[in-house]
């Protein structure tokens, strides 16, 4: 058994995931529970929305938990928003209470707006910080978004009001001791979270962006839906494991 899980452990969560669908049901889901709990979420996020509700659905409690805390938000939400009402509350409230809060908020949002498909891990900075405190805000964070490419500028430090946005890239290459507001981008593509979501992916290809804040009315950032997400939507059916996870 020990030789059969090092066996997985050296494979990829692709990988992983095509192994248990070819498998029986109670077999795939026996692999992914072998799994540590990282592989494990990573694994389910990689397999499709009936496989992942179903493996969870029938999961110990505790340890359904424990892989939806390492699951993204968007894909943890995704997933408990297909199981019954009754369990889906159970686990949600078994979770720790950063990764529970980050859930579900985006519970409410139906699956095809921009809601549904934006994940709440993203990175807002101030917009009087200088460039040099904000990379060494960066280098300070103890967990950073897998998708860090862009930075999202806000109006003050208890404010979600976006006011500008810079890529990492530009970030790197400025002044240290110009603030943000002076390198941002004032302009930029932006979507209300009950945008349909085909739209906001046709967008994120059309501006050839990697990932598109969602706002409120008001103007706060709710989170971004990434270009992986908005590929598997206009992409044909099956090409989902064909693509590359750009932010991993």
């Amino acid at each position: 058994m020990k030789s059969s899980r090092d066996k997985l452990a050296r494979l990829h969560p692709v990988e992983i995931a095509r192994l248990a669908q070819a498998l029986s049901y109670h077999q795939g889901a026996e692999v992914v529970e072998s799994l540590d709990d990282e592989t494990a979420a990573e694994t389910l996020e990689e397999m499709s929305a009936e496989e992942q509700a179903r493996i969870i659905g029938e999961m110990d409690e505790e340890r359904a938990a424990d892989i939806l805390e390492h699951m993204s938000p968007d894909e943890a939400a995704d997933v408990l928003g297909d199981l019954p009402e009754e369990k889906a509350e159970d686990l949600l409230n078994r979770m720790e209470a950063e990764e529970q809060q980050d859930v579900a908020e985006l519970l409410p949002y139906a699956d095809d707006t921009a809601g549904g498909l934006m994940t709440t891990e993203f990175v807002a900075l101030p917009k009087d910080l200088t460039v040099g405190e904000a990379l060494a805000r960066l280098r300070e964070m103890a967990e950073t978004p897998n998708m860090i490419y862009y930075l999202y500028v806000v109006e003050s430090e208890d404010s979600w009001k976006l006011v500008g946005v810079v890529t990492l890239r530009n970030l790197i290459l400025a002044d240290p001791n110009a603030r943000l507001e002076e390198v941002m981008r004032r302009e930029f593509q932006a979507a209300r979270p009950d945008e349909p979501a085909r739209e906001v992916a046709q967008r994120i290809a059309e501006y050839n962006l990697l990932a598109l804040p969602v706002v409120d009315e008001e103007g706060d950032i709710l989170g971004i839906v990434t270009v992986d997400d908005a590929m598997e939507i206009l992409l044909p059916k099956g090409w989902r494991q064909r693509l590359p996870r750009l932010f991993s």
